[in-house]
């Protein structure tokens, strides 16, 4: 007869969690039953945690300055010369708009590869592969190979794109991509030894995850559906299936390869225009929690990944039903069984770009919660994992690479969590709006830790013009979604506010935030230009333009923006300043 809840120990389920109120839910049998056996999938017998709670050498700390970020959601920038969507030469120029004004990098929505092909939506927390980019980053007419006559026949598509209020990612992925097929065949067709001597280095350096990533794009081409439903012969990877692929399909095998080749190099020029103006972090890269469970990832590590469950949030006042973020994410069986090696390349991929990283719902290091396919988040239970292992991984990265980690631990975190973060030195990510004590006030500036990064807001949450004036719960209401605020609420914690801040306006805000003690303090581009709209808003999909709103003006125009110099002088005048003496 099965003992349910010794088994489920043995596989690290916790049978039972207690929510934000301190209700005890237990998980029923068929639950438990269901979450074991997804585990069991993919791994024969549960691994021994070697977590033993040693402190190894705490994260890179960085060279203990206080400076500041410009946050910036990299698809919506708007320029004169992009095609509708930000790419990495705008990134280039915007670095260079930064550091004359004395910030210390730029912070970066994620730019993992994501269906770039097949998606209108285009978040960048839902991608494909975390180990590869996004090659809608690509700036067309730097790729190797490109000439200008291969895009005569697509200006007035580039104009209309580059024209539009909301960035239209079908639309720019079938351009972007023509064009680069076109660049692709030529740049083969070149006499340049150089450049083609410097492609089969970054083959040689991208080993079996590049090919095994080309080969999955290009069945992904020869298949509609997803990876599950393809034909046996390509569910599981192997080296056979590359040899065949690369001889069958050399043409679609070698573009997919050329992509990630085109967005490594200009996302490395980027990080050494930040080195070349000494910019302290220069690239602040976030990193998702999971990975579709149809996308490259999870087919190239299929015992590494969680199979047939999925991650997301217990539900809470803001979500009675829970959250079910449609990831999959680590099998913490097959991370031990792999010795940690998918989460390495993870990390790397971000690192070896980046001065600082921000884990997102770093609390998923610990445990994850994970819901049975087909289920409601109601009936999802927690799932522990390696956590010291994976910090000391992370340490020993962010030393590789000297890079800065910051965790986010917003929400109801485990007692003595935060502390044990501290020690392994990651940063936590407070958010001012979240910072209040149980009156309603704002934490003062001195109560913040140094080892920290401070922010009014995040890309779930309104700008500062659309908090101040209740724009966000009056668009919520219009559309049918719960605001979770009434109009009194906000008016109260708006009063707190202006009584923190000794004003109303946004540099009162900064000058709240530059007088922390935090390492960082990030300023969004949305709040400096006055946009009242959010750039993500949860609980919507068809209703709202989430991951899709562009800039209101220019890059060209930014390097002179008023709005833009004002905060960087509050922000120097607080010894944030980080130009080169």
């Amino acid at each position: 007869m099965e003992n349910l809840p010794e088994l489920a120990a043995h596989w690290g389920v916790e049978t039972s969690y207690f929510d934000v109120q301190g209700g005890r839910h237990e998980a029923s049998p068929e639950v438990l039953r269901r979450v074991i056996a997804a585990l069991q999938k993919s791994q024969s017998k549960p691994a021994v945690y070697p977590d033993t709670g040693v402190l190894a050498e705490p994260a890179f700390q960085g060279d203990g300055r206080r400076v500041w970020i410009l946050a910036v959601q990299l698809y919506g920038v708007r320029s004169a010369r992009n095609w509708g969507h930000g790419d990495f030469t705008d990134l280039a120029a915007l670095l260079e708009i930064v550091a004359k004004v004395g910030g210390a990098g730029v912070g970066l929505n994620p730019l993992h590869a994501l269906f770039y092909d097949r998606s209108a939506i285009g978040s960048p927390y839902s991608p494909s592969s975390r180990l590869f980019i996004n090659p809608l980053y690509i700036d067309v007419t730097r790729a190797p190979g490109f000439k200008p006559r291969q895009i005569e026949g697509f200006a007035s598509e580039i104009e209309r794109l580059r024209a539009g209020e909301l960035v239209d990612y079908l639309a720019v992925a079938k351009l972007k991509l023509a064009a680069l097929h076109i660049a692709c065949r030529d740049f083969f067709t070149l006499r340049d030894a150089s450049a083609k001597a410097d492609f089969e280095a970054f083959r040689r350096e991208g080993g079996r995850e590049l090919a095994m990533f080309a080969a999955f794009e290009t069945l992904r081409s020869m298949h509609a559906g997803h990876w599950p439903d393809w034909p046996d012969e390509w569910r599981v990877p192997s080296d056979e299936i590359v040899d065949h692929l690369r001889q069958s399909h050399a043409g679609d095998f070698a573009f997919h390869e050329y992509l990630q080749w085109v967005a490594d190099r200009q996302l490395a020029d980027c990080r050494d225009v930040a080195k070349h103006h000494g910019m302290p972090v220069g690239l602040y890269l976030d990193t998702a929690i999971g990975v579709d469970g149809s996308g490259a990832d999870a087919w190239m590590a299929q015992r590494a990944v969680l199979q047939d469950l999925s991650v997301g949030a217990p539900p809470d006042q803001y979500n009675p039903a829970g959250q079910d973020w449609g990831l999959t994410a680590y099998n913490p069986h097959g991370l031990i069984a792999s010795k940690f090696e998918p989460f390495r390349r993870m990390l790397r991929a971000a690192m070896r770009y980046a001065g600082a990283i921000r884990i997102d719902h770093v609390l998923g290091l610990m445990r994850l919660f994970v819901i049975p396919h087909g289920l409601g988040a109601a009936d999802g239970v927690y799932l522990r994992g390696p956590f010291f292992s994976m910090l000391k991984v992370v340490s020993e990265e962010s030393h590789r690479f000297r890079c800065a980690v910051i965790g986010e631990d917003l929400g109801t975190v485990p007692e003595g969590f935060r502390t044990t973060l501290a020690s392994w030195g990651l940063w936590s990510y407070l958010v001012m709006l979240f910072e209040r004590n149980w009156d309603g006030s704002f934490r003062p500036p001195s109560e913040y830790p140094d080892m920290a990064i401070a922010t009014l807001n995040t890309h779930d949450l309104p700008t500062f013009v659309g908090w101040m004036s209740g724009h966000d719960l009056q668009h919520k209401r219009s559309i049918g979604v719960d605001p979770g605020e009434s109009d009194e609420e906000r008016h109260r914690s708006r009063e707190a506010l202006k009584r923190a801040i000794e004003g109303e306006g946004l540099e009162g805000v900064v000058r709240f935030l530059a007088r922390t003690p935090t390492r960082l303090v990030s300023v969004s581009i949305e709040d400096i230009l006055d946009v009242r709209d959010q750039i993500n808003m949860p609980g919507t999909v068809t209703q709202y333009p989430n991951w899709r709103r562009r800039w209101p003006l220019t890059l060209e125009a930014l390097a002179s923006e008023p709005r833009l110099e004002r905060i960087a002088a509050v922000l120097e005048e607080a010894g944030r300043a980080a130009r080169r003496s």
